[in-house]
Formats: structure tokens, sequence, C-alpha cells
């Protein structure tokens, strides 16, 4: 890939002044091979194939920040469902697997490791069922294990009987990690269509149908796609969105660069470039300014998923044209927590819990990073899950929900997570009841458009 004079000077001057950067260098790697009757010799399987493989991510990941001069934000390790290794083992409480992880994640000073997780769609195992009732204790006494859980498919439907179990891990989890606000939630996801090669946390597992030991990169530029869009002010929307595009191609040749770079010196295979703006609550670096920059006087005004949708698509429009390798979720993220933008708009009133479910139909991944009252309903919870579910079945899309009740604390006050993750005003959510509809449980069949074959 050849880069010409004028190319590099303007992505040196993304990175200096509109915060490009790639956002995660995310290993993945298969413990199937660890798999055995004896947790503790599994276990001791899973330490030495990870140390094997992800030995040298951090230092390989510094070393091409410093020879490239590209700011890579996070390093991680996504791992193959915890349940399917854990399984064959017998035990009835999978802790000590969370805490392996743990352990391998600040010795190999990765970020998050990713994978404590179960695929449940349409039928849930007894090493899935043991997983699900693990997590709250997990991510309580862990600090960089991440969980998500599967519950639907376009192919499979909904598993309702997962989705009011989940409703209840989240407040359990919640109640476990008060102290922090509900912090352990902020590490548990749960999909509809979960991509098996997905490089974000807290969503990222390496699938049963990836490889050995893949390499994938995330990038993000929300800054610098809204810097394409100044340059249009005033212009047509089919004009603007031209920019993006060509703004999406140039930053997806550089997490291409990056991220074969990566892959060829840690001796492993290029899994995919994930083309998602993700924000953070610096600013500077949110999705939502750019939608008021494209005309809305606040995210979440009327138009906003239209704006929405075009971003959206004209980023993976530019995606695809730069790299064939383009996969995991590749849209635009809407955190509350994690965009100052989003933020503000709450704050002024905008955005609701209710716009920003109408938004994700149109980007991903979901409802994230959401703080709701502490004394929201599991049901309630399982309500909203079962709503986002359905979104991501029937436009057969990814969609996930992260929502953290903060126990104590009620709407319009905040909840601070720290760090990337950042903090959030609490969102009010719907008082009506859906504890019978949540109550029937069963499954929700997949919807007719599944049939194609």
């Amino acid at each position: 890939m050849l880069f010409s004079t004028r190319e590099i000077q303007e992505t040196v001057n993304m990175f200096m002044h509109y915060k490009l950067d790639v956002r995660a260098i995310t290993m993945g790697i298969s413990l199937r091979d660890c798999a055995c009757e004896n947790g503790k010799e599994s276990r001791r399987r899973i330490r030495e194939k990870i140390l094997k493989h992800a030995e040298h991510l951090v230092k390989t990941g510094r070393a091409i920040e410093t020879e490239f001069g590209v700011p890579i934000i996070n390093k991680r390790i996504a791992v193959t469902p915890i349940s399917m290794v854990a399984e064959p083992s017998g035990e009835k409480d999978y802790t000590e697997w969370a805490i392996t992880l743990d352990q391998l994640a600040k010795e190999l000073e990765v970020d998050f490791i990713g994978g404590f997780s179960a695929l449940v769609q349409k039928g849930i195992t007894p090493g899935d069922r043991i997983l699900m009732e693990s997590i709250p204790k997990a991510l309580t006494v862990t600090e960089r294990v991440c969980s998500s859980i599967n519950l639907g498919t376009t192919k499979s439907g909904i598993n309702m009987d997962a989705v009011k179990d989940m409703g209840r891990i989240i407040k359990t989890t919640a109640e476990r990690t008060k102290d922090a606000d509900g912090l352990g939630c902020a590490k548990l996801v749960v999909f509809c269509n979960a991509p098996e090669d997905n490089p974000f946390m807290a969503g990222a597992f390496h699938g049963p149908g990836e490889g050995d030991a893949v390499l994938s990169v995330g990038v993000s530029g929300p800054g610098v796609i809204k810097a394409a869009c100044e340059e249009y002010k005033g212009r047509p929307l089919d004009e603007v969105a031209d920019g993006i595009k060509k703004m999406a191609f140039k930053i997806t040749r550089m997490g291409q660069l990056v991220g074969t770079e990566a892959a060829r010196r840690l001796g492993v295979d290029f899994g995919i470039l994930d083309l998602s703006l993700a924000p953070t609550p610096y600013v500077g670096d949110s999705v939502a300014r750019i939608l008021e920059e494209l005309g809305l006087e606040s995210a979440g005004a009327p138009g906003t998923t239209a704006a929405l949708a075009m971003l959206t698509d004209m980023v993976k429009k530019g995606g695809v044209m730069a790299s064939t390798n383009v996969g995991g979720l590749s849209g635009a993220f809407i955190p509350v927590s994690e965009d100052e933008g989003m933020i503000s708009a709450v704050k002024a009133g905008s955005i609701n819990l209710e716009k920003l479910e109408a938004m994700t139909c149109v980007c991903s991944v979901g409802l994230d990073m959401i703080a709701i009252p502490g004394d929201t309903s599991e049901a309630t919870i399982s309500g909203i899950i079962a709503d986002e579910m359905a979104i991501g079945m029937v436009n057969n899309k990814t969609t996930a929900v992260r929502v953290i009740p903060v126990p104590g604390k009620t709407a319009g006050e905040w909840a601070e997570f720290g760090g990337l993750l950042g903090g959030a005003p609490i969102l009010p959510v719907s008082k009506f009841s859906c504890q019978d509809f949540i109550n029937r449980g069963g499954r929700i069949p997949a919807p007719i458009h599944s049939f194609r074959n």
C-alpha cells in the first residue's frame, strides 16, 4: 500500500488536530483446545496459550505507535466463549475462569479481555447456565474481564427465557458493584446477531468460526469526520455524504496499515478492520457533535435518525473501498456516558431512552452505556432488552444493550464510571409494567425474511 506525501501530511494533521486514532488492536485467541474434564488443568492450558500468542501484544502496539506516530488507545484480547471451554470441566461456578483471565490481562498489561460469554439465542446448555449465573460475582471480583451474552439472531429468533434471566443478572451485578455506581454492568453487554470478530469491548469474543489466533483492529475518528462535515457547511446533504465517504476511506487505509503490520510482527493472521465511529468523553471526539454539525440544534432533535443513517452508511461505503477485511460492527456508536455531546443532549432534554432506541435502528450497536435508575425492575430491564433484540432480529443487524441500573440513584442524578467509560446523567425509564409479557418466557420466532436460502 503506497501513500503520497500529501496523504501522509493530511493523516498527520488528523492525529494532531482531530483526535484520529486506532481505538483498539484486539488479539482473538481460540481456547477450544484448552477444554478438558479438569478445570484446573484447563485453566493452566488457557494461561499457557494466551501467554504464547499475546506475550508481545502490548509491546508491539507501543512500538508501532512510536515508529508510525499512530496513537493506539487500547490493546485487548478476546477469547472463545468461556461457556464452551469450561463446560467439560463439570464445575458449577466459572468465577475462577474469570479470575484467570483477569490475572492474565494484568500480567500482559492489556486494557480488557473479552469472552466471559455464552451464545444462547436458541437454547441454554448447562455450561451456558453456569456462566450466566456466575456473571455477577465474576464481574465484581475482576477488573478487566468483559462479559457478553447473545440472546437472539435473525435466523433463530429471540430466546425470551434468557432475556428474562439477563434482566435479573444485570440487576444483581449492579447491586454487587453498588459502591462504584454499578460499574460491573459497564463490562456486560447482551446482543442480537453478535459478530464473532468484534474488536470492541465489552462485546468482544473469539467466535467458533474464527482461526486459532487473529489480530483485529478498531479504527475511530469522530473528530476527523466532523472536520470533514465543516468543509461542507450549508451544502446539500449528498455533497456532505460524499465528503464523509472520502474521509472514511482515508481513515480505513491508515487502520489497514497498522493492523496488517501488527499481525505480521506478532506472527498471526490479520482478522478484520472495524470502521465504527467510537466516541470518548473528551471534547472533539463525539458522534453527537457530527450530527449537530449536519444542522441539528442538538442530537436527538427531529432529523437525528436520518442524519445518523446517512453518517453510518457513508462510513461503511468509504471503508469497504479501502479494505477487503471490513468486519465487526462497523457503524457509529452512540453510548451516552462515552460521548460528551450525548451527555449535553441528555442534559438539554433532546435525548431520551425512546429516541436512542429509534436511532439504533440505523447504526451500531444499540443502547450503549446508559445509566438508569437503580430501582428499575428486572422485568423493565428485560423489556428494554427485548425491544432492542427485536430491532436487530427484524432488521438483520447487530444490536446490543449495555444499561447500568445505578443503585441508590434516580433519574437526573449523575453516575461516574471513570476513564474511557466516562460518566452519565441517569435517564428515566417508563413506569408502565411489562412483567406479564416477560414472564411468558419461551421464544419469539424468527421473522419470515430469515427463511432465505
